[in-house]
């Protein structure tokens, strides 16, 4: 199977699973196609979970966003933080195949998330996977 079509399978059943509207952006995994959905922008990436958890915790430090909770069940890794301005921020690194991963970040409170925030921690996130 291609890539792209994963990427699109995978979307596809992401909003099955969620019932809600999602708003796809992008044209494909490489050009960065994103999920957004209740809050979370969601993105998958055509990597280990382990490089994509330190890609992502590498941003954190980089960015000198603080750390309040780490949790992880052995499937997702959940990181709630607050950035330097105490708006609160929670990145979600989850397995979603032998190669790939899926980050969703929330950036802010219910009803005023950031979602331009949430897009540029992607970026620096994809950046680190090259």
């Amino acid at each position: 199977m291609n890539r792209t079509l994963s990427v699109i399978i995978s979307i596809g059943i992401l909003i099955g699973l969620t019932s809600c509207a999602a708003v796809i952006v992008g044209a494909g995994a490489g050009a960065g196609t994103y999920a957004y959905i209740k809050g979370e922008l969601i993105r998958t990436y055509e990597k280990n979970y382990e490089n994509t958890l330190n890609a992502c915790t590498g941003v954190i430090d980089d960015l000198g966003i603080s750390v309040h909770s780490k949790t992880t069940d052995g499937v997702q890794t959940t990181i709630k933080a607050k950035r330097k301005d105490e708006t609160p921020m929670t990145v979600k690194v989850k397995i979603a195949g032998n190669d790939w991963t899926q980050v969703s970040v929330r950036t802010g409170v219910v009803g005023l998330w950031d979602k331009e925030v949430s897009e540029q921690f992607h970026e620096y996130v994809a950046q680190r996977l090259k």
